[in-house]
């Protein structure tokens, strides 16, 4: 079973697709941690890092290498932009929607050291940023606008949901 989670940044990505992978006893692949740990190789922040990817495609094609190589595998969650697009075959593709200021606020409150702002209002313009950056790259790369929700299966929209509450709802749509 292959399980596609993405979303916009601070929309719980990472941390649901860490508890669906233990409670459904699947391995965990984050496409987000790959390119934090690129950033800091770099030391850059993520959004130098993006920019930067707009001009520099061998940074998309270690990403994309890495969703290319799990094509191997078949028992595993992934979360990350373009996994839905990388893992077609995918059993279900999920997308976690969430509203601005929460997801900053998410974000603010995570150990994600690089992400910080004291500015919730710059925090917002900065992940805004962050995003047109990648839909840019990927549009040019792949023509695809990984925010479009035809691609997924499933849409949750986590503003108002606890991490268990969305887990839940996954699990639930595996199931059935």
């Amino acid at each position: 079973m292959i399980i596609t989670i993405s979303g916009k940044a601070g929309s719980g990505k990472s941390t649901v697709a860490k508890e669906v992978a233990k409670k459904l006893n699947l391995k965990h692949y984050s496409i987000g941690d790959l390119m934090r740990q690129i950033a800091k190789e770099r030391n850059m922040s993520l959004i130098e890092l993006s920019r930067l990817a707009e001009k520099d495609s061998s940074i998309d094609t270690e990403l994309d290498r890495k969703n290319i190589e799990l094509r191997e595998e078949d028992n595993f969650v992934i979360d990350g932009r373009l996994t839905a697009y990388f893992s077609p075959y995918a059993e279900l593709k999920v997308f976690l929607d969430c509203k601005d200021k929460v997801r900053a606020e998410r974000i603010l409150n995570d150990k994600r050291e690089e992400e910080k702002s004291r500015n919730i209002n710059a925090l917002i313009k900065t992940i805004r940023q962050r995003e047109q950056s990648e839909r840019k790259r990927y549009n040019n790369l792949y023509n695809i606008d990984c925010y479009d929700k035809k691609l997924y299966d499933l849409i949750i929209d986590t503003t108002n949901l606890s991490v268990n509450e969305v887990v839940e709802k996954i699990i639930k749509a595996v199931k059935s």
